[in-house]
């Protein structure tokens, strides 16, 4: 196993270490497991390009880990309050909808990779969800101001990742509809 599946790995044993601390009350820690957490991803993805160790395993499972990250955080969030159960819905529906086309794609032979959507959308969500363990003040409910300019931030950068979630789908669909032949 090459160091970027390693990492990949890591990040997948570090998830439930972020939740235990997420919920039992130590967000800085959590945070900071969130953080390493990205950063693996970032790292095995240069690293895995930089070295050309890109691996069937790695496409497959570098998406599936960055994803149980955020829906573990994004899971943890609503149940603190942090965020609107719609915006978990809409992110997880998505990655449902993706995880059926690949898994479809895999009984073909064939491995998808992120698109760069993809990983943008990503990048907005792992920077939503550090905003939002961060910001002690930041609140989801409304209360006829947007607040500190951190939590404006913490807005926008919601709305760019609901927004990219959607343009992310859109476009694997257009892009990889044809693994849908045959099926429907």
């Amino acid at each position: 196993m090459n160091l970027p599946n390693k990492l990949t790995l890591l990040r997948v044993i570090m998830i439930p270490f972020f939740v235990i601390f997420m919920l039992t009350g130590y967000k800085w820690i959590a945070l900071l497991l969130f953080i390493l957490a990205s950063l693996t991803d970032l790292a095995d993805g240069k690293i895995a390009r930089k070295y050309n160790l890109v691996t069937d395993f790695g496409k497959f499972m570098d998406p599936l880990a960055d994803k149980m990250l955020v829906i573990s955080a994004l899971i943890c969030l609503v149940d603190l309050s942090r965020i609107w159960s719609w915006i978990v819905i809409v992110i997880v529906a998505r990655e449902f909808i993706i995880s059926g086309f690949r898994l479809i794609a895999a009984e073909k032979g064939k491995v998808i990779a992120a698109s760069m959507w993809g990983k943008f959308k990503t990048t907005f969500q792992m920077i939503m969800v550090i905003l939002m363990i961060a910001d002690v003040d930041y609140d989801i409910s409304y209360s006829g101001g947007f607040g500190s300019f951190y939590n404006v931030l913490t807005i926008i950068v919601t709305v760019v990742a609901v927004v990219l979630t959607i343009i992310s789908l859109v476009d694997y669909l257009i892009k990889n509809w044809n693994v849908m032949d045959g099926q429907m």
